[in-house]
């Protein structure tokens, strides 16, 4: 609702019904006049608007920008909220001259939006690749060494957790089959079968969400009866060139399936280029590699191998596996992965091997990977579960680490939950 006064031969505080004190931020103008001429077109009229506000009793009036300048020239400034006090310090602060400082960097952390702005590191969901565990059955099985992650129905179990993920931005699985007993062989061959559980489940994904984008795990271990990334001789000896060419066909299946990256996990050496020229030979130019670069022997493996029932039937992965307490070795297997063809290093696990992700950060343009692993997530889990940390900040926390070292994209169990959480969900 709005009044139009003209011809209003008066000063402003003169005019009928135009009381002041009921104006917020306004104060009698005693040398502003209106011209009592006639009003032109052109004119600009004084307009008086009620307020839109809810009670009715709060009047807004509208004035030039001239009229404004005016007032405040005429020293009628508007009035303004007044110069919050000091806070008071406790009781028994002592009293002190202030430390003479030209930086202080606690100015850039004193509140959110400053230190919103001056964040270094980012991580969105589009940062995760989501692992996820598959099998022949048609219920999903909780594993119970990875609180919260199953062995998921390849028809229905997986179909769903990929929607969910994808509902919050995370559109990168990367998939690990439990394979039967009764498959697995010393020469792993199930791992090249066409029709075998991981090929079956990717054209299922790709026919539902053909821009889903798809890891696979290259290595022997989960289809070989001794557990192992290769082949293993008679004398307890990983035969390397052996295995590669398994691999080989592995990689190959994967990609007529219709896998976006193949990952070789093995350890094994010269597979980089090998499956790089496999796969260039059948056509699949197109098909990534994400090399696991520095694998290291850890123990933090433990959940992943009861998940998928993969533990070595003897020894163990030494011989193959980079040994945790080296740090030169990485570059060694960063130069041979690079110039073999990888188009990702992968560096496995994440969080305890931070200076590895930085080191092939550093020394590579290629996107870095990390893998956060079964371990990792386990920990993370089960302190929540106790109550000895805060779960959700642990999680966050560790995922910004790893970004914070160099990492592109993170390989964790965590990525359904850390999505939701940067989406704003609840748990």
């Amino acid at each position: 609702m709005a009044s139009t006064i003209v011809n209003a031969p008066c000063t402003v505080p003169s005019v009928k019904g135009f009381d002041s004190q009921n104006y917020v931020g306004l104060r009698p103008i005693s040398s502003l006049k209106f011209n009592s001429g006639r009003t032109s077109r052109s004119q600009r009229l004084f307009v008086v608007k009620a307020s839109e506000s809810r009670d009715g009793h709060v009047k807004k009036i509208e004035m030039s920008v001239e009229e404004c300048e005016a007032a405040v020239v005429a020293g009628n400034m508007p009035e303004a909220p007044p110069v919050p006090p000091k806070p008071a310090a406790p009781l028994g602060t002592p009293v002190i001259q202030p430390i003479q400082l030209s930086r202080r960097p606690r100015r850039n952390r004193k509140s959110p939006a400053l230190r919103a702005s001056f964040q270094e590191t980012s991580i969105s969901p589009a940062n995760f690749v989501y692992p996820l565990f598959i099998h022949e059955g048609q219920e999903d099985t909780p594993i119970g060494a990875m609180p919260g992650c199953y062995r998921l129905g390849w028809r229905h179990g997986l179909v769903e957790e990929v929607a969910k993920a994808r509902d919050v931005g995370v559109n990168s699985i990367v998939l690990f089959p439990k394979v039967p007993d009764a498959l697995k062989s010393p020469t792993g061959d199930e791992a090249y079968n066409d029709n075998g559980l991981v090929p079956r489940t990717i054209r299922l994904l790709k026919d539902k969400y053909p821009d889903l984008v798809i890891y696979t795990d290259v290595a022997l271990d989960p289809y070989s009866s001794d557990g192992h990334d290769g082949i293993v001789r008679e004398d307890g000896v990983i035969m390397n060139d052996e295995t590669v060419h398994q691999l080989c066909k592995q990689a190959v299946s994967q990609a007529r399936a219709g896998a976006d990256v193949v990952s070789p996990s093995d350890m094994m050496d010269g597979r980089v280029g090998a499956i790089r020229a496999a796969l260039d030979a059948e056509g699949f130019h197109h098909v990534s590699i994400m090399s696991y670069t520095a694998k290291y022997t850890s123990s933090f493996y433990g959940p992943f191998r009861e998940a998928l029932d993969s533990n070595p039937r003897f020894g163990d992965k030494k011989t193959y596996q980079m040994n945790p307490a080296n740090y030169r070795e990485a570059l060694v297997e960063a130069h041979e992965d690079e110039a073999e063809g990888a188009d990702i290093l992968l560096v496995k696990p994440g969080l305890p091997y931070l200076d590895i992700i930085r080191l092939l950060r550093d020394q590579s343009a290629l996107p870095i990977a990390a893998y956060q692993v079964s371990g990792e997530y386990s920990m993370i889990k089960v302190g929540g579960v106790l109550k000895m940390i805060d779960e959700e900040r642990v999680m966050m926390e560790s995922l910004i680490c790893l970004r914070r070292a160099g990492a592109d994209i993170i390989l964790t169990y965590f990525a359904l939950q850390a999505a939701r959480c940067l989406c704003g969900e609840k748990r």
